[in-house]
């Protein structure tokens, strides 16, 4: 099957169709009867769909493609983010997601290099509202169009998110295939059976597929007008940080609380983490499941831990420390997405606006002794940090180097320095 039609549809057996109404009258008679070809397009008549969505339960989504051509085929979340679409895009913990973005306004600000968060994009590829809007920023470089085509991602504009989010919500994160074909030509069997194909990220180690090819030094520092990115040049601490996926704005946040961190990748054992005699161990955020990944850096992190430095972690490294001291994590229906997520700390009751990433989360109920709760996520309950009583060890579920409360969890990173300084005195 090459070409779209309602008579191909009905004949692939897709149990839902969901059509942009910009392109209805293009795939159907007057009567709404089926048409064996799709009404071609004229100056009356709308163009056809350029992208197409593919979920595994057979609904089909059409809109208009923009960026890379071809097929891609991932599990769908959605992000409630107003600002930071590339940050997202570029986040590893995406890995292995295609992200739904709830703000329609996405392309406004354009694509700068200094808002990447690493090389590359990670999320397999954006759906949104709208057609990807101009730039209105002095800071862009090149339009979001441009920077996905450079870089190999789709995207579909043009769809009902609402409707898709409510969808994530109430049935979980599904499979799905996304095509994006200039001319409109999409084998609809094809897709859905791509989808169905998609193995999902439960028991998928990913952290290994983004994580560093060798170790690293790192000392660049938060942005700062008007000097940009500076150097830290008086460290006081040494912090090995173990990289499962890490965003480079953590590590300048680890770099501007007085750390010179140097980056290990994801399978550094405990003894080469320990070689290094850092005074403290990051764990950084990833994608996946945790339990995949634990499989090789649980060991290492036991053995930190034997050495009793301070230890934080955060998303990913948070569940690995969890795991570590015992506790078991658990699968989410659609997880945490977004740049809204009100999260309380237990002890003070203090409330914090957070970013967050994740769709595995630490279950409270396997926390072991000497290991408390000390942060839950307001919106459902779920764990949100946990740390070690009466060691300086600790870690957090949300990103707080997103800062958009806006400086709500810094403090998260100079409590790590504040350990590391009690520790050597």
């Amino acid at each position: 099957m090459s070409t779209l039609s309602v008579s191909a549809v009905h004949s692939a057996q897709i149990d839902a169709i969901v059509l942009d109404p910009t392109f209805l009258r293009a795939y159907v008679s007057p009567d709404l009867s089926p048409r064996r070809e799709p009404m071609p397009s004229s100056a009356h008549a709308p163009a056809r769909p350029t992208a197409c969505l593919a979920l595994a339960d057979g609904t089909i989504f059409y809109g208009k493609g923009f960026g890379a051509t071809g097929v891609t085929e991932a599990e769908l979340c959605f992000n409630t983010a107003m600002t930071g679409y590339q940050e997202i895009m570029t986040d590893p913990s995406y890995a292995g997601q295609i992200v739904t973005f709830t703000f329609p306004h996405i392309g406004n600000t354009g694509a700068t290099p200094e808002d990447d968060e690493t090389g590359d994009p990670v999320a397999a590829g954006m759906v949104v509202k709208w057609d990807p809007t101009e730039p209105s920023n002095w800071r862009s470089v090149e339009t979001l169009t441009e920077w996905l085509s450079k870089r190999g991602r789709i995207a579909i504009g043009g769809i009902d998110t609402r409707r898709l989010t409510r969808a994530i919500r109430q049935q979980g994160a599904p499979h799905v295939a996304l095509a994006h074909d200039p001319e409109g030509n999409f084998d609809i069997e094809a897709l859905v059976a791509k989808a169905r194909a998609f193995k999902g990220l439960v028991g998928l180690d990913l952290a290994k597929d983004v994580t560093c090819a060798q170790s690293y030094r790192w000392d660049e520092m938060r942005w700062a007008w008007p000097e940009g990115y500076a150097k830290q040049e008086a460290p006081k601490h040494k912090v090995v940080a173990v990289d499962f996926g890490a965003k480079r704005n953590i590590l300048r946040c680890l770099a501007s609380a007085g750390c010179d961190v140097t980056v290990l990748p994801a399978t550094a054992t405990g003894e080469e983490i320990l070689a290094h005699n850092p005074d403290g161990v990051f764990l950084s955020n990833g994608p996946g499941d945790p339990a995949a990944t634990g499989e090789y850096a649980v060991p290492a992190i036991k053995k930190v831990l034997e050495a009793d430095l301070p230890v934080f972690g955060i998303c990913l490294g948070h569940q690995m420390l969890a795991l570590a001291l015992g506790a078991k994590t658990i699968k989410m229906n659609h997880g945490h997405h977004g740049a809204n997520h009100p999260v309380k700390e237990v002890k003070t009751g203090k409330v914090e606006i957070t970013s967050m990433n994740h769709g595995f989360t630490v279950d409270t109920q396997t926390l072991p002794e000497g290991v408390v709760e000390s942060h839950v996520s307001l919106f459902d309950g779920s764990n949100c940090g946990i740390e070690m009583v009466g060691r300086p060890v600790f870690s957090v579920q949300h990103h707080p180097e997103a800062s958009p409360g806006p400086q709500d969890s810094f403090y998260l990173f100079e409590r790590f320095a504040e350990a590391m300084d009690a520790r050597k005195a």
